[in-house]
């Protein structure tokens, strides 16, 4: 049974149809939800890299290291209204939106990062992208991450495996840590965050936390993690993608990752295909987690 648009709007199906602790997939087929969530990650794209061209770029800080950009605000209203307009009863959860605790009582809720990686997009560095993923009941169903400087569109829903600018891709079939391709921050490197498989690893500097895991989903690289504080916005296209194609991603302790939470906030992230985040978990037992330095 297919569940079309109508209208821009996507028509879901009746509440008894959605038994809670089944998955969303099983409820109703999430390819409408995807398409409506690629389309508007592309207009945003639009908009942002119309912005991302201009000589000089409109910037406030939100917090120490924490820049705001005009693209942010233009983007979180397109997609807002795009995403919301197609499915007005979902929550919206969303960096550059006021907090609205309403979305606690809804059972499908939109979780965005409009531009993430600001800091990279105001100093030029093609390392942003514009995410989107959509969780039901807490659990991440589907992702969308572009990344407009490089017009890489990754895209993928739970049991519908992920595409790269609509041609299928797959996780990194890797099984070692030793060799393993990691990707991560360079300020997190300098804070040693890395140590603690430095013997093992290959490591690449890479800006945007959803564009990092969008790589490790379509098989660029093998492993992500990170010991500093991410919200939810931060890594729910991204999380939602490395599940989709096959991938694990937990905290440090193997804890799972849920999302739509009072603090929509995480401590740490580890994310591999199974077997190389089996091994990743046990390598990281005694690793020290990061302090927040953003407390929001």
């Amino acid at each position: 049974m297919r569940w079309p648009l109508f209208r821009g709007v996507v028509r879901l199906p009746p509440p008894s149809f959605c038994r809670k602790g089944v998955a969303m997939a099983e409820q109703q087929p999430l390819h409408p939800l995807l398409v409506v969530a690629e389309t508007a990650a592309r207009a945003a794209g639009a908009v942002a890299l119309s912005i991302y061209h201009q000589a000089e770029v409109r910037s406030w800080e939100k917090g120490e290291d924490n820049p705001l950009s005009e693209a942010d605000l233009a983007v979180d209203r397109l997609l807002h209204e795009r995403l919301l307009g197609a499915a007005p009863d979902f929550g919206w959860l969303s960096e550059e939106s006021l907090d609205d605790p309403a979305r606690l009582a809804r059972d499908w809720v939109w979780v965005v990062d409009p531009i993430d990686g600001t800091k990279e997009f105001l100093q030029k560095v093609p390392h942003w992208t514009v995410s989107i993923g959509l969780v039901h009941h807490g659990v991440v169903q589907l992702g969308v991450v572009f990344n407009p400087s490089e017009d890489l569109l990754v895209a993928g829903a739970v049991g519908e495996g992920i595409t790269t600018n609509g041609v299928p891709a797959t996780l990194s079939a890797t099984t070692e840590l030793v060799g393993a391709h990691l990707v991560g921050s360079r300020s997190e490197q300098k804070r040693g965050e890395f140590d603690d498989v430095r013997d093992l690893y290959r490591f690449e500097a890479v800006g945007s936390i959803a564009y990092k895991m969008a790589l490790l989903a379509i098989g660029r690289c093998d492993l992500y993690y990170t010991l500093s504080p991410k919200h939810e916005w931060d890594i729910c296209g991204g999380h939602a993608l490395v599940v989709a194609a096959g991938g694990r991603v937990t905290q440090k302790d193997g804890t799972p990752i849920l999302y739509n939470q009072p603090k929509a906030k995480y401590r740490s992230v580890v994310a591999a295909n199974p077997i190389l985040h089996a091994q990743l978990l046990a390598r990281l037992k005694g690793a020290e987690l990061s302090p927040d330095l953003h407390a929001r």
